[in-house]
């Protein structure tokens, strides 16, 4: 699957959202400076070239839907970050976000009650 750039990573949040949307419907709920019609419709014809997006007809225009599930997309990056900066070791990132990011015992806890769910 391939890496998005900031701007399809935002337009596919509202297509996840959405569902199924037309670009109107898309810039609306995008936050602002809201991007011109144009630029919203070329990067939703490059997520259909990656993959992302598909169409069917309505009227003269179109409704977008995403191809690829929000939680597969999501999955996919968050392994590329830990491959990449924690040399695949989820342990590593774990570690990190609570020596950097003030986590308290009680998420912890709910992190491992989560796993052991789960398991």
């Amino acid at each position: 699957m391939k890496q998005l750039t900031k701007a399809e990573e935002e337009i596919m949040q509202a297509l996840w959202q959405l569902k199924k949307a037309n670009v109107k419907s898309v810039i609306e709920i995008l936050p602002e400076p809201k991007p011109a019609y144009n630029t919203v419709s070329t990067i939703i014809r490059i997520l259909e070239s990656k993959g992302f997006v598909d169409y069917e007809k309505q009227g003269k225009g179109h409704l977008y839907f995403p191809v690829v599930p929000k939680d597969a997309y999501s999955n996919q990056s968050i392994n590329k970050l830990v491959d990449n900066y924690f040399q695949g070791s989820f342990k590593s990132m774990v570690s990190f976000f609570v020596q950097k990011n003030d986590v308290d015992v009680e998420d912890i806890e709910t992190l491992l009650n989560e796993i052991n769910k789960s398991k």
